[in-house]
């Protein structure tokens, strides 16, 4: 068995090591599996408000589709180039629009005044190589409103993060956005009873402050997406090493009658559309490493 690999912060990265991980991603997009990627966030995008199985978000399985889901573009990544990883973003520390994540040799930087078309960086419409064809646009090109200027919001800071890392069991009934305790939805970032951006904490948070497309089904269309789900997937393990006996609910699922009846997945349930369970991606030691 080959050894695990190791994700690292993206702020470590060199030169040519952000360079090929752009390379990669570019690479995954002219194939058509990139946009593949979207349409499967899309499709599994369901809320509470939607009838059906919420396996993606407002839901237990936040945390584990979304580790399998990562893997599943690591390893389309990795058969382009075997010495790239997803590196992850720490939102809490790199906070600025003028942090290296958003230089021109990496991510590129904000939308600009009026549409928020990005136009700088390898994913900028302009360069040809990443036109947007899947999602919930007419618009063909990446857009960001960083820091979310018509209604300006900060990024989660380490005291939001301790937070959800001290709460003791993995998720509450009701299971989805109004959970009022549990890890998953404190750091998934639904904040019950909360109004304006008060509504959005954590994960959740990320996405508004990034802001264009990363807002809604469709965010996987800005690649840093994937950088901030790695940080995401940090933070489940480090709540995994120090909650060790508090593992994935609900464990069995719940019964017919209940308002969660197929709506949640249990911890031996497969998630769609990946033939795993919960359980069997609980620990992914094996497969990958974090450098934090």
């Amino acid at each position: 068995m080959a050894a695990p690999y190791t994700r690292r912060n993206q702020r470590d990265l060199t030169t040519a090591e952000r360079r090929r991980f752009v390379s990669a991603v570019l690479a995954v997009k002219r194939s058509g599996r990139y946009d593949d990627f979207v349409r499967t966030h899309v499709d599994h995008y369901t809320t509470d408000g939607e009838q059906g199985l919420r396996v993606a978000h407002m839901g237990p399985s936040f945390l584990p589709w979304h580790r399998q889901y990562l893997l599943e573009f690591e390893r389309e990544l990795r058969a382009v180039d075997p010495a790239v990883t997803v590196p992850y973003w720490d939102w809490t520390r790199d906070r600025s629009p003028a942090s290296a994540l958003w230089g021109e040799d990496f991510l590129g930087g904000d939308g600009r005044p009026g549409d928020r078309r990005v136009t700088t960086g390898p994913f900028a419409y302009a360069s040809g190589n990443w036109p947007i064809t899947v999602g919930v646009t007419d618009e063909p090109f990446l857009t960001r409103a960083l820091g979310h200027p018509a209604d300006p919001i900060e990024l989660p800071t380490r005291a939001d993060v301790d937070g959800a890392l001290a709460e003791g069991g993995y998720d509450v009934e009701p299971w989805d956005s109004t959970s009022r305790t549990g890890f998953r939805n404190r750091l998934e970032g639904w904040r019950p009873g909360a109004r304006g951006t008060a509504r959005w904490a954590c994960h959740n948070r990320v996405h508004r402050w990034v802001g264009g497309l990363m807002v809604g089904g469709a965010s996987v269309n800005d690649p840093v997406f994937w950088l901030h789900h790695a940080f995401v997937d940090l933070l489940w393990t480090r709540w995994q090493a120090r909650h060790p006996r508090a593992g994935y609910l609900p464990a069995t699922p719940p019964p017919r009658g209940s308002a969660q009846y197929r709506r949640v997945v249990a911890r031996h349930e497969r998630m769609p559309p990946f033939d795993v369970t919960p359980a069997e991606v609980a620990d992914l030691g094996h497969v990958y490493r974090y450098d934090g």
